[in-house]
This record gives structure tokens, C-alpha cells and sequence, in this order.
């Protein structure tokens, strides 16, 4: 088995396409009006299988709650530098051999750079 899309329910379709194209390196693949009338996007990372769908549907939209996505960076510190201006959290060591730090996307969804 294997992961194929990570689906976010958006109020703020154009912000969120936005931050995981301009922060975590995606790109819009596809755009169009789902069967229910919604807009849809897919983005896709060139260095990743994982897509991201976002769909437009405020009444639906996720609250900020219980969800973290994980995305593997060569150089944590780096990334939480270029990073500052969304806010990170601090830089966290449960172990030797794992670093990571979180930001959020523009609907509230930890995201964990590590």
C-alpha cells in the first residue's frame, strides 16, 4: 500500500495553494470543479509520491485541530531560518538522531519540517 494524497478542506484556497507552493516546494498539477460544485487542486513536490488536494468548501473547512504532516528537509536549522517568518516553533531533540520544528499552513495544520 501506498500513500497517494493528503486532502485539506479549505476556506482559503488560493492562501493554502500558495504556502505549499512557496514554502514546502509544490506545485499545482491540477485544477477543476468537482462533481459537488467544489473547487479542487491537487499539488504534487517532485522530490515526493505524496499529493496534496485542496478543496474549496469553507463549511467543511478544517478547525486547526489533531492533524500534523511530516516533510523531510536536508538541514533543519536552515529550514527553521528561512522559516522565522511563520512563526516556528522551536527546534526539538527527542533523541540523538531527530530534529524538527513546527509552522503552520494558512488553515491551522501543524506542519512538522524535520
Amino acid at each position: 500500500m501506498k500513500m497517494l494524497h493528503i486532502t485539506i478542506h479549505t476556506a482559503v484556497p488560493e492562501a493554502s495553494a500558495k504556502f505549499y507552493c512557496d514554502v514546502l516546494g509544490f506545485a499545482v498539477q491540477e485544477k477543476f470543479t468537482g462533481a459537488m460544485g467544489k473547487s479542487i487542486q491537487f499539488l504534487e513536490n517532485p522530490e515526493s509520491d505524496v499529493r496534496i488536494e485542496l478543496i474549496d468548501d469553507e463549511a467543511q473547512a478544517y478547525n486547526g485541530s489533531g492533524l500534523s504532516i511530516g516533510f523531510h528537509v536536508d538541514d533543519v536549522e536552515k529550514a527553521h531560518e528561512q522559516m522565522q517568518g511563520l512563526n516556528p516553533s522551536a527546534i526539538v531533540s527527542p533523541n540523538p538522531h531527530t530534529r524538527f520544528f513546527f509552522i503552520k499552513d494558512p488553515n491551522g495544520v501543524q506542519i512538522q519540517i524535520i
